[in-house]
């Protein structure tokens, strides 16, 4: 007898569906074909043992399993539940008349109890979207996958749950949340506060410009000076992700299976890989390609510490994605792409030492030392770098301050009153949707300067030796300057602003 039950492979981000075909015949075999990886053609030892633990058994017959497409390679064990299902109803022991109305993934443990997968999300997304009604896999992935409206998902723990619901002897619960309850009240307390930093208000006022135009930073300072502190409460006055960039965020992290019990992701991404990390590690890719740390921070912050310490080839593969806001994967027999829009905030030294030009510290770089360690970071990625500000050590008397700093919960009501103003000016715009996204047209457009505000800027370019791509990175932070001052007009203020956020642009930082 012949049964069809489906099952999906995740893809990038994405989910393909797998028809695997089983067919039990008379002889006696087990046969699985369809580009299967090991852990899936010893699927038959853990099914065997399952069903046997169960009180069912595999059939005596012969017993053939095709995965379909064929081109698609198979990895993985969260096949096992799609192809006991399978045998189950091609020998009878279970009803299969509206099977083909479900997509079924879980992995097997020997006592027949299931080990959640990777990938509920996007199984969930595609499964609705082919127009299949049910979704059954284990209980831990139930959540994630729920979130996927029009398809009624059920988590199980046991594959005697699946048989008994087949063959009409219990049903299943179905898994349900609410996305805008679960959306809206999910608040936790702030870990890191910028009301914790003493001093630094202009450090912080470059931060508070980086979040509501979405543009990379770089933070340049002494050892001590307080670089990790400040990129630590970044996220802390980010706007609150939108529906849609949660399930962005909550799809690329389910691909890796590190989606909490929860079922989504409400806080937005802060991943600092170490300096050590390779540009696999960075990007993604691998013989089974997966998301890298740039994706893992989609809609979030990447901290890249003691940045002339990472290897070069690692920081220019950053180029591109910093540019296009995705990453793509080529191989030789397919192609990947993995979103990667994220905020870069970097922090170094500003010599081997730290302290560069400092006459009362021993350590103090020569200039031919400080060049030879800024020389590890290229020009092109530096021109990617909307501001670079220069953080000094907090005196004495700043540090026993009994006053607090202004909250994050302050500094963040700013913020998301310049982020709605750019949405609203983007709203024609499908991929546009803060001031770090826009293109040289929108630039144009929206940064309109006059005689007095060009004539600064040329100053500054000729002085600066700046390239056309930092001229555009100005314009792009002055006219969040100008959102953050509910201002219409990007005026000469905050072209000069804009223009002392590029330190090492100017002479002296490059020898």
């Amino acid at each position: 007898m012949l049964v069809k039950v489906y099952g999906s492979a995740v893809f990038g981000v994405d989910a393909i569906t797998i028809t695997v075909e089983v067919n039990i015949d008379k002889g006696i075999g087990y046969h699985l074909v369809g580009l299967p990886d090991n852990a899936v053609r010893e699927s038959s030892y853990r099914i065997s043992a399952a069903l046997a633990n169960v009180k069912y058994k595999l059939p005596g017959k012969k017993i053939i399993i095709n995965m379909a497409p064929a081109d698609i390679r198979k990895e993985g064990a969260a096949y096992d539940l799609t192809i006991a299902v399978g045998i189950l109803g091609a020998s009878n022991q279970i009803q299969s008349k509206n099977i083909d109305e479900y997509v079924i993934m879980g992995e097997l443990s020997l006592d027949g109890k299931l080990q959640p997968i990777k990938g509920a999300l996007p199984i969930a997304i595609k499964a609705k979207k082919e127009g299949f009604k049910y979704l059954i896999l284990p209980k831990e992935n139930a959540k994630e996958a729920a979130i996927v409206k029009g398809l009624t998902v059920y988590g199980v723990d046991n594959i005697t749950e699946v048989i008994e619901h087949f063959n009409k002897k219990q049903n299943l619960q179905q898994t349900i949340i609410d996305n805008e309850e679960i959306f809206n009240n999910h608040k936790e307390p702030l870990e890191f506060d910028f009301s914790d930093v003493k001093g630094q208000e202009s450090i912080k006022r470059c931060m508070e410009i980086a979040a509501a135009g979405g543009h990379n930073i770089i933070l340049i300072g002494p050892p001590g000076a307080g670089k990790t502190m400040l990129a630590k409460r970044l996220p802390s006055i980010l706007p609150p992700m939108t529906l849609d960039e949660v399930l962005e965020t909550t799809k690329i992290h389910s691909v890796i299976g590190k989606v909490k019990k929860s079922g989504v992701l409400h806080k937005r991404p802060f991943r600092a890989p170490h300096h050590t990390t390779s540009d696999v590690a960075l990007v993604g890719g691998g013989q089974y390609p997966q998301p890298g740390e740039i994706s893992l921070a989609h809609n979030g912050v990447l901290f890249l510490d003691e940045l002339p310490e990472f290897k070069r080839s690692v920081l220019e593969v950053m180029r591109q994605p910093l540019e296009d806001r995705e990453v793509t994967i080529s191989r030789a027999k397919f192609t990947i792409t993995y979103p990667s829009s994220f905020m870069l905030v970097a922090s170094m030294n500003p010599s081997p030492s730290g302290f560069f030009n400092d006459e009362n510290n021993v350590l103090s770089s020569s200039p031919a030392e400080m060049q030879r360690y800024m020389s590890k970071i290229s020009g092109p990625l530096l021109d990617r770098i909307d501001i670079h500000i220069e953080v000094t050590p907090v005196p004495f008397e700043k540090l026993t301050e009994e006053k607090k700093g202004e909250s994050s919960v302050e500094i963040r009501k700013r913020v998301i009153r310049a982020r709605k103003m750019q949405s609203i000016r983007f709203k024609e715009f499908e991929s546009i949707h803060y001031n770090a996204q826009m293109t040289v047209k929108q630039i144009r457009e929206y940064c309109v300067l006059s005689e007095e505000s060009k004539n600064l800027l040329k100053n500054a370019m000729e002085k600066l030796n700046l390239s056309a791509r930092a001229y555009d990175r100005i314009l792009k932070v002055s006219r969040t300057i100008a959102d953050l001052e509910n201002s219409i007009e990007v005026t000469g203020n905050h072209i000069a602003e804009a223009i002392q956020y590029r330190s090492l642009d100017r002479e002296g930082w490059l020898g």
